[in-house]
């Protein structure tokens, strides 16, 4: 039997601000994006929340964990000067080479990640996958963490962007080095992942794959990403780039591979 083609076009970032609920909630109307994360330490979150459940998309929605922007929702984050500044605002200062974190950073992230996964769950969300705002899980040790934490909760983890043209020989080993750890310490998630910029590119992925899209509205009411250029559609770099891919959301591809139609691990 045939294995069907399959996509997640993800949308981060849902919760950061009204607008970005609102341009996110109609990019799922439109059958643009099949999944979303959630940014649980945000003002619209809980707007957010109550949208999706609107919607009926809330079992398409994952965690996207926030370590950058923002206050964190755990008091013992606030006193670890590596993730937050003097005033306990988010002001992530690891060097991107670390590889170690002390035991109290990496007690206090742990209870941060958990922190912003009960938020989740306190809206009635339990989320389907964990990605990461500003991929801060491609951090050695936080993504150790993360991994550890997603297998506990029986949910995948956003691999590291693996396909595209302007990753260079050391990026790629290092990014195949690191999903390698994420897949081993999480279990299986999509083995693919790229952008729509990826896509107009000229790059054809194969299957499962996730799009990491962040959409915006543009002036003809359609939809544009961050990652392409001004003007440019999304829905049509998503239409030719993914071909007869059919949009799905990490439940969904759960719910497949349980039957034998799909694997999260391609």
């Amino acid at each position: 039997m045939t294995q069907p083609l399959l996509a997640i076009v993800n949308a981060d970032d849902f919760g950061l601000s009204r607008e970005e609920n609102r341009v996110i909630v109609a990019a799922f109307d439109a059958g643009v994006v099949s999944s979303a994360t959630l940014m649980a330490n945000m003002p619209a979150f809980t707007e957010a929340c109550a949208l999706g459940h609107e919607h009926g998309v809330q079992d398409s929605l994952g965690l996207h964990f926030n370590l950058t922007y923002g206050e964190p929702l755990s008091p013992a984050l606030r006193r670890e000067p590596a993730f937050c500044d003097a005033d306990g605002r988010l002001d992530l200062g690891l060097p991107r080479h670390v590889l170690r974190l002390s035991a109290s950073a990496a007690a206090a992230l742990r209870g941060e990640l958990q922190a912003q996964w009960q938020a989740c769950l306190a809206q009635g969300i339990r989320p389907s996958h964990i990605d990461s705002h500003q991929h801060v899980h491609n951090l050695w040790p936080i993504a150790a963490l993360v991994a550890r934490f997603a297998a506990e909760q029986g949910v995948p983890v956003r691999l590291a962007r693996n396909l595209g043209r302007n990753i260079g020989p050391a990026k790629r080993l290092f990014k195949y080095l690191l999903n390698r750890r994420l897949s081993r310490l999480s279990g299986c998630s999509v083995a693919q992942v790229c952008t729509p910029r990826d896509l107009l590119d000229g790059l054809r992925p194969g299957s499962p794959v996730e799009i990491v899209a962040h959409p915006s509205r543009l002036a003809d009411g359609g939809f544009g990403d961050a990652y392409l250029p001004p003007g440019e559609s999304l829905v049509e770099v998503l239409a030719s780039g993914l071909g007869q891919h059919r949009r799905i959301s990490y439940r969904d591809l759960a719910a497949l591979s349980a039957a034998g139609l799909g694997s999260p691990c391609g």
